[in-house]
């Protein structure tokens, strides 16, 4: 099993991208380069009780858990927002359900994605975080149920 970098070194390394650009329409075309780098959800996954509530674009989202870690895949019709997921799915997907419901995700706050997007990408946003954990906070019960 390949190892998982820790979530706090995986925000460092965004961090640090986002850094390397002067100006917000530059941060914004690579966050759209990270939604074309995004592989496409399959069309079976959807549906919409795969669907994320809150967002103002179309968000699907599934996730699945082996090996004690959680992976996600998720896709949207917003190339921005595409962009914005593949960046929650670089730091989520493959921790444990531990890890993803502890962590505060601070990378957000400092690239400054929360002061740049509009109210309504924002609340996406946070409910895109919202489900991940909530995938997590299901496999982690479902674990200790049956574990």
């Amino acid at each position: 099993m390949e190892e998982t970098k820790p979530i706090a070194e995986i925000e460092k390394e965004i961090v640090e991208e986002f850094a390397l650009f002067d100006s917000w329409d530059d941060k914004y075309e690579y966050i759209i380069d990270l939604g074309k780098k995004l592989a496409p959800l399959a069309q079976e996954h959807k549906l919409d009780e795969n669907k994320i509530k809150g967002c103002q674009s179309t968000v699907w989202m599934v996730a699945n858990y082996r090996d004690g870690r959680v992976f996600f895949e998720a896709d949207s019709d917003a190339i921005i927002v595409k962009g914005l997921v593949s960046m929650l799915i670089r730091v989520l997907s493959g921790q444990t359900p531990d890890a993803i419901i502890e962590t505060p995700l601070a990378f957000i706050q400092q690239i400054g994605m929360t002061s740049h997007l509009a109210q309504t990408r924002s609340n996406g946003l946070l409910s895109m975080v919202k489900q991940m954990k909530n995938y997590a906070l299901a496999y982690k019960l479902k674990n200790e149920v049956n574990g």
